[in-house]
């Protein structure tokens, strides 16, 4: 006989919210990995003693969780999500008639209590706490790495940094993103910022100018760079840095994360494996001062010389700090450029001029021939090339690329949704903190 569905409901039900969330669901094995004990203290003086109660930031802060593990990117339908789903009810504690707080709550919060307490990255780092605490992090082996995700910014509503301005001048209110930008430059007065001097960016974005204009990952676009700092050991993140996606601000975000993590987790690894944009002189012997053996391909361009005689056919000698040319000539030092750390050697234009192998060796009047400051440093990483521990590095090393592929393709993490600096710092420490809590929670037993 053909069944039919019951239309009148019953007057009352007997239901308990803990019973239909299954002992295996991933929410609950993340749940009771996180203590909102520490962070709470830290908010207490960020609200007002007096008043009417406010949102729970606790409730806030695993409803964003939520949507980072679950890749909800809009805030609306997050709220939607929480008020209809049984699981994320449980997670945020809301039971079934708890009411799930207004989508305007986060960004007033996100934009003043949160982001003047750096509450995420106590979020983030309290995590990674709990997995250094399961012993999950080796602590000898670590990888560094960035990834390009793009700005919430059109990639048509560009020009040159003195137009912008004007444009900006002429308006009487400007976004957020705009009035922060235009406050750091204020504020900075011609200071010096971090990382090698560079000069104006091509494009800047009118609606966020912290962006910058990549073309890494195919046709330009305005974006910023995620850094991680993995322990290869289980590919946990320890650390992260946001930066405008540019090259040079890489190793800037490098030194930042390692620098942090010691001090905050005693984290000081042993090895630190990355790719050949980490390979300038500076960085690999900033690595080495500090003990930490680089396995970074060094980034040489000693054999671009255009099919002339390349640096391997001068000798050096360290006693005299000087080469001697085929021709046994000496090119003593002439000159040092210490904004770029490079030396330069040449013997003159009268012996260079008289030279029978001259053709082969320059086009130019005199040859001249550099040699970096870190020259040592980058040939002790050189040599490492051929071991068996930079085969292991380069190999764990893929672990960075994967919690990319998993950030950008499982979580839908490939566009921003808040603008500025700070928006996308917020952005990528819960990204990484939901990552770090997914892997916790399959290697650890409830």
């Amino acid at each position: 006989m053909m069944g039919q569905l019951e239309t009148q409901e019953n007057l009352f039900y007997r239901f308990r919210i803990e019973e239909h969330v299954p002992q295996d669901h991933v929410l609950r094995r993340i749940d009771w990995l996180l203590d909102f004990d520490a962070i709470r203290a830290e908010l207490a003086a960020l609200y007002s003693h007096t008043g009417r109660p406010s949102v729970d930031p606790e409730l806030m802060l695993r409803m964003l969780l939520i949507g980072y593990l679950y890749g909800i990117r809009s805030e609306r339908r997050l709220v939607e999500e929480v008020h209809l789903n049984l699981a994320y009810r449980w997670f945020c504690k809301l039971g079934l008639e708890g009411r799930v707080p207004d989508r305007s709550t986060f960004s007033k919060n996100r934009h003043g209590r949160f982001a003047d307490g750096d509450v995420l990255r106590r979020l983030f780092e309290s995590v990674v706490e709990k997995c250094i605490g399961f012993g999950i992090v080796g602590g000898t082996d670590a990888a560094i790495d960035g990834s390009t995700i793009e700005a919430d910014a059109n990639r048509d509503r560009k020009d040159a940094p003195d137009v912008v301005e004007k444009i900006w001048s002429r308006k009487d209110q400007v976004q957020r993103p705009v009035s922060d930008y235009l406050d750091k430059l204020a504020d900075a007065d011609g200071a010096a910022q971090p990382g090698p001097k560079k000069k104006l960016p091509k494009y800047i974005s009118e609606t966020d100018p912290e962006a910058a204009w990549s073309l890494k990952d195919g046709p330009g676009r305005f974006s910023y760079e995620t850094n991680y700092l993995v322990d290869t050991d289980h590919g946990i993140i320890v650390d992260v840095e946001a930066t405008p996606a540019r090259l040079s601000q890489e190793i800037v975000a490098a030194k930042t994360m390692l620098d942090r993590s010691r001090t905050r987790h005693d984290f000081h690894p042993d090895r630190v494996a990355a790719d050949g944009s980490y390979g300038t002189g500076p960085f690999l012997a900033w690595l080495l001062k500090r003990e930490v053996t680089p396995h970074v391909p060094v980034l040489d361009r000693q054999h671009q010389t255009k099919g002339k005689y390349d640096l391997s056919h001068f000798q050096y000698d360290p006693e005299s700090d000087s080469y001697t040319c085929l021709e046994g000539h000496e090119m003593p030092l002439r000159r040092i450029r210490k904004d770029d750390r490079i030396k330069s050697y040449f013997a003159g234009k009268d012996t260079c001029g008289a030279c029978p192998i001259k053709k082969a060796c320059t086009d130019a009047p005199f040859r001249t021939v550099t040699r970096h400051m870190d020259e040592e440093a980058r040939q002790t990483v050189r040599d490492l090339r051929d071991t068996a521990a930079y085969d292991e590095s380069r190999r764990r090393r893929k672990k960075v690329e994967m919690l990319f592929a998993h950030l950008k393709r499982h979580l839908g993490f490939k566009r921003l949704r808040l603008r500025g600096l700070k928006g996308a710092t917020e952005e990528f420490l819960l990204a990484a903190t939901a990552q770090n809590l997914k892997r916790l929670a399959k290697m650890v037993p409830c």
